[in-house]
């Protein structure tokens, strides 16, 4: 009989926030936001006395504001959180070797072939949260189950500073009352859509008529009653290849300037060649990303005093290259290229720049008359960064503002 999968989710409490609070005495039992910090900036962590406000991650920052004027606004300290992440990530590796980080501050870990070292779930859980606090000082949730749907359930619903363990037996008393909308893959958009067709429980979609739910979601109608049972087979991937390499940011101000978005556009190509080479790929699509100037029509309110958001259109252009490529100054080009081709009439927000259709550097076809003096320029403008700084030297554009620093651990950074 084959044993049943025992997945740990780990979800560091407001992370960001409570790093902060740790480090500073004074904002202990204060409403901290991080991020937000200029005009068009978003809320990268909310402390759980900020969360009382209404206060969310990925919210704007004049809304976080006016729900919360009297928080604390800090700019996030990326390098930090990232040395943090790796004292987490260290005791997480003393439990099991199949650890999958999904972000700076969450990951699931396969803990099967461990649980009896540890006594059992109950003590191997209480230790890690343990250990984890006295490593850091801070605070980690924890939730348990055969599955990483369940898992990462379980974490949710028992923050703050939760532990809650689900056996098999206890999957669909837990699942079945709980709104569509918590489901792996169900946004507000498909969950609106169920909810109109009187899908309102995940209980209901676990029983639902197959043809009937195809009639609403199409092809993942299978998926999803599946999922509403509570059977997730994905397994924890320790090593995942990447898929893509992006970099974006948002301006202070709308701009249309050639020289800026240049600028922007040839910043972020630099940036995410850099990433490329680091970790041993070359990519084949390369990918523009617009935000307009101008709102149309705004989202659905999250409360229902302020209203929703504005609505921002986003528009995409991409290439695919013969051959594909880590440097800096051919992803630019490309870049700029696929901007022209959007032929944007107005000022732009936010710009972006993603790699993607990888494959391994080692296995990339060599162009018969390329210049190797370019090939070079890449791997050695890499080495005076790692000696001396990112800033040590780069092509001669100014880079972009950024207001938001990415909330995803940047490879080779």
């Amino acid at each position: 009989m084959e044993r049943s999968r025992v997945i740990l989710h780990a979800d560091m409490d407001a992370f960001f926030a409570s790093v902060e609070q740790r480090d500073r005495p004074e904002l202990r039992g204060r409403p901290v936001i991080v991020g937000a910090t200029s005009a068009r900036g978003v809320v990268a962590a909310a402390s759980y006395e900020a969360r009382e406000f209404g206060v969310q991650s990925a919210m704007p920052g004049f809304r976080a504001r006016e729900l919360c004027p009297g928080g604390v606004f800090l700019r996030s300290d990326m390098r930090k959180y990232a040395r943090v992440s790796e004292q987490v990530q260290r005791v997480f590796e003393e439990f099991t070797d199949a650890v999958q980080p999904l972000a700076l501050d969450e990951a699931f870990l396969d803990v099967t072939g461990s649980v009896a070292l540890f006594g059992g779930v109950l003590p191997l859980a209480r230790l890690l949260k343990r250990r984890v606090r006295e490593e850091t000082g801070l605070v980690v949730s924890v939730g348990v189950g055969p599955s990483k749907l369940v898992a990462k359930l379980a974490c949710t619903l028992g923050k703050p500073d939760g532990l809650l363990i689900v056996p098999e037996h206890a999957v669909r008393p837990l699942l079945d009352p709980l709104p569509v909308r918590r489901l792996f893959g169900v946004g507000p958009v498909l969950a609106a859509e169920l909810e109109r067709a009187g899908f309102l429980s995940v209980g209901a979609l676990a029983t639902a008529d197959v043809a009937r739910l195809t009639r609403v979601v199409g092809a993942r109608a299978n998926e999803l009653v599946a999922l509403a049972r509570g059977e997730d087979p994905r397994p924890v991937e320790a090593e995942r290849a990447p898929k893509s390499y992006g970099e974006e940011n948002t301006f202070e101000r709308d701009v249309s300037a050639r020289d800026v978005i240049t600028a922007a556009l040839t910043a972020h190509a630099e940036a995410v060649a850099r990433r490329l080479r680091h970790d041993g790929y070359v990519a084949r699509t390369i990918t523009v990303k617009a935000k307009l100037g101008r709102a149309r029509g705004q989202r659905l309110a999250r409360t229902p005093v302020l209203g929703g958001e504005p609505l921002y259109p986003v528009v995409t252009r991409r290439t695919t290259l013969h051959l594909a490529t880590d440097d800096g100054a051919e992803i630019a080009q490309v870049a700029v290229k696929c901007y022209d081709a959007l032929g944007l009439a107005e000022p732009v927000r936010l710009l972006g720049v993603t790699a993607s259709n990888l494959q391994q550097r080692a296995a990339e076809q060599l162009e018969l008359f390329a210049s190797n003096r370019r090939r070079a320029l890449g791997p050695a403008l890499d080495a005076i960064a790692r000696r001396f700084g990112n800033d040590a030297v780069r092509r001669a554009v100014d880079s972009p503002e950024k207001l938001t620093p990415s909330l995803l651990k940047k490879r080779g950074e």
